[in-house]
């Protein structure tokens, strides 16, 4: 009797040892994770390989007593049980998004930094020269720039995973490719000179899962990438592009991309507007719209149902819920979960 339960105790404990790593360690279970951590209007995106690798896509604001870079680490060591970041990229140069990745460097090891070249100075931000010299420092003056047409040097494993910048202080990817059939639903706006228009867009192809995400790249240079042809194809998975603002999300970009899923990175009085929700409402192939936040200062009909919503209240009472996007080991398929909640499953094209 003593030695049966004996040999119980055994297995139990290696069930929960199997369990433990499938959960916890990406290069096992050979899935792409994406986290969409809750910067309350700004951006930052973990995203862990199949390869076990690391990359932080923007940092969110500083100051708030931490809470964005608090919140980082938590989803970085808690969630995806990582103690260090293999690669952090800067879309562009505007606080909330490259706001805290000294403060990260600080706490955890951080290995090759990305951008699209440090300016000297930046028009919009009076106080630019001394905020980016605390990135300089973390980034010991060695971030490598990039532009349209490279590609990020991730590992691939058994199914195919590559990263490629589509666009990039203000140049785009060659605009080949069959014709954009809603290239006439471009209007120009007036000419965008701040940092917005110049953001890294990487579009991710894992497979067939495709994902594309746009920094906060505005409404002409998006009109620059995808008109009058289309060089970026469908998408399964869309982070609106600048918080779904409405001087972006192009609607000659969004119709034409037709994603599958989006998901806004806004915050409870930033982005998330009714002008790209009904542009996003038209794509053909749409099944569902998740966003961060609950904008309060819109109504209920104005944004996605509340099931999709991972934080719905006011800044004072916000919890930081993240949302998480998983794809399979083969890439044709995905699950997309706010924490906590079940999560649902998603087929590529």
């Amino acid at each position: 009797m003593k030695a049966s339960i004996m040999r119980i105790a055994i297995l139990l404990g290696l069930s929960l040892c199997l369990i433990t790593r499938s959960i916890h360690a990406d290069e096992h279970d050979q899935r792409l994770d994406l986290y969409f951590i809750d910067v309350e209007g700004g951006a930052a995106t973990l995203i862990i390989t199949p390869q076990g690798e690391s990359l932080l896509i923007d940092s969110g604001y500083p100051d708030y007593g931490n809470r964005d870079r608090d919140r980082i680490l938590h989803v970085l060591k808690d969630v995806a049980k990582r103690d260090h970041l293999d690669h952090a990229l800067v879309t562009h140069w505007h606080l909330d998004h490259y706001g805290n990745h000294a403060a990260l460097a600080d706490k955890i090891k951080i290995g090759t930094f990305w951008d699209r070249g440090i300016p000297d100075t930046l028009m919009e931000d009076a106080k630019f020269e001394e905020r980016v010299a605390l990135y300089r420092a973390a980034s010991q003056n060695q971030s490598k720039p990039l532009k349209a047409g490279d590609t990020l040097p991730l590992k691939s494993g058994s199914t195919p995973l590559a990263v490629k910048v589509i666009t990039a202080s203000g140049e785009v990817i060659p605009n080949d490719g069959p014709a954009n059939p809603f290239a006439d639903r471009h209007v120009a706006m007036e000419d965008d000179p701040s940092d917005n228009a110049k953001s890294i867009s990487t579009l991710w192809s894992f497979g067939k899962f495709r994902f594309l995400c746009c920094g906060d790249l505005t409404w002409n240079t998006e009109a620059k990438l995808m008109t009058p042809n289309n060089p970026v194809g469908q998408v399964d998975l869309f982070m609106m592009t600048h918080h779904g603002l409405h001087v972006s999300n192009n609607p000659a970009m969004v119709l034409a991309i037709d994603p599958r899923v989006a998901i806004y990175c806004n915050g409870p009085t930033k982005g998330g507007s009714p002008q790209s929700l009904a542009v996003l409402k038209e794509c053909q192939s749409l099944q569902a719209i998740y966003q961060l936040h609950r904008n309060v200062k819109l109504s209920d009909d104005e944004q996605t149902p509340a099931e999709f919503i991972a934080n719905l209240a006011e800044t004072a009472d916000c919890k930081g819920v993240w949302a998480k996007a998983s794809v399979a080991p083969d890439g044709n398929s995905y699950t997309v979960e706010i924490a906590g909640r079940p999560a649902k499953t998603y087929q590529v094209r």
